[in-house]
Parts: C-alpha cells; sequence; structure tokens
C-alpha cells in the first residue's frame, strides 16, 4: 500500500474528489474503509455510483453504501433505503427500503425524511399515510430543505396530513418559491388571490421568522437518491 495515501484522511479524499482527482480520492477511501471508516465507505459507494475513479457499478455502490450504514452513517442509510425502495444495485424492497429511510430521518437527514415523505405520500407499493408524510415534509422543511417546503405548502394548502390554512400554505410556498422551486411560485400565486390582508400580514411574519432559522441544506451525497 502507498505509505502517503494510508495516511490520509476523508477530508483528504473529499478535497481529492472535489478536485477531480477522483483515482486518487478512491485510493483514500478504499484504504480509510478497509480500516472500518463509515464516512469512507460512504464516499467509497458514491465513487463506484458514479463512475468516478472505480468502474460504475450500483451493485458495488450498495454494498459500500450498506457497510457505512450498517455502521451508523446517516446519508449511507438514505443511499441504502432509497436504492432498496427503485431496485438500484440490488433486489427492490419497497419495506426494508422505508426501515433505513426511517433511521436516517430519526437523524435528521433530511434527504431521508423527503424520499420517506415522498414514499408514504405517494401510496405506490405502500399504504398511503399522509399524517406520517406531512410530518417528515415539515420536519425537513424547518431545516430549510426547499422541495420539502413546497410539498408542506401543498399539504397545507389541501389539509392533506396537517390543518388546512390558507396563511401556512403561504409561508412554506413563499419559502419554496424564493429558491426557484417553479411549482411552488405558480401555487403560491394562486393561494395569493384568495387570501385576505390579515393573512397576507400573518403570513408575511411568519416568513420572516423562518427566514432568519433555516439555512441552505447542502449535502456531500454524490449520488442523488431523491425519490421524485
Amino acid at each position: 500500500m502507498n505509505l502517503t495515501i494510508a495516511n490520509q484522511t476523508v477530508a483528504d479524499g473529499v478535497a481529492m474528489y472535489v478536485s477531480g482527482s477522483f483515482e486518487t480520492a478512491a485510493e483514500i477511501f478504499t484504504s480509510l474503509s478497509d480500516g472500518g471508516d463509515a464516512e469512507a465507505m460512504m464516499w467509497l459507494g458514491s465513487c463506484y455510483a458514479n463512475g468516478e475513479g472505480k468502474p460504475v457499478s450500483p451493485a458495488k455502490a450498495f454494498e459500500c453504501f450498506e457497510r457505512s450504514a450498517k455502521a451508523g452513517f446517516a446519508q449511507a442509510m438514505t443511499n441504502v433505503g432509497a436504492m432498496l425502495a427503485t431496485g438500484q444495485g440490488c433486489a427492490r424492497d419497497v419495506e426494508a427500503g422505508l426501515k433505513w429511510l426511517e433511521m436516517a430521518s430519526e437523524l435528521n437527514d433530511v434527504g431521508a425524511q423527503f424520499n420517506l415523505a415522498t414514499i408514504l405520500s405517494s401510496g405506490k407499493d405502500v399504504e398511503p399515510d399522509m399524517d406520517r408524510a406531512a410530518h417528515w415534509y415539515k420536519r425537513a422543511a424547518e431545516q430549510g430543505h426547499y422541495p420539502s417546503q413546497a410539498r408542506l405548502g401543498y399539504c397545507y394548502q389541501h389539509g392533506s396530513g396537517v390543518p388546512k390554512s390558507r396563511v401556512n400554505a403561504y409561508v412554506w410556498y413563499a419559502l419554496a418559491a424564493q429558491h426557484g422551486v417553479g411549482t411552488a411560485l405558480s401555487s403560491l400565486e394562486r393561494i395569493l388571490q384568495d387570501m385576505s390582508a390579515e393573512e397576507k400580514r400573518e403570513g408575511a411574519a411568519l416568513i420572516h421568522s423562518w427566514r432568519r432559522k433555516t439555512s441552505s441544506i447542502s449535502s456531500q451525497a454524490v449520488i442523488d437518491p431523491t425519490l421524485q
């Protein structure tokens, strides 16, 4: 083994990856993964998923993500859950995927929360559960996840899993729309037509408050597990 590689950290591997030195990054992640580093396993899975520093292999990507997930790394749990739910690199198992997504959601991973809510609200291959879906959309939205903010606005507009509220729908649509979520912008324009001046004032105050609380959510995940 290259002694230089052996002395590197995950941060060094990520720096190599971001700079485009994928083969070096993959070597670092492989070395650290062999030593049991859960985050390195997740990154190695990304290398296999995207063919960057490793040949494209969804199966090997899943294997790496699963090892990382079993070691407790939340982002890997999200990827495992999404891949199981869609059958990427593994046999499709929606029920098992939901379990992984729920574990990652409890660890506050916004990608997991959004994916879990999407599955629960779709009713595809599972019993629809809008109460739980709205709960997870809300958890992700409150962390600043724009697509979840748009979905939560929809929930409030239609009373799906939450009490119907024009004000809350306005708030979450507005927060999502300011970051370019197109569906939120069109929905916001429609809902504004039905709001009273008092509702708009109340909503504006809440928007100001949430803008101060929420921030952009960035992710290291190089495989995008988001379920559309």
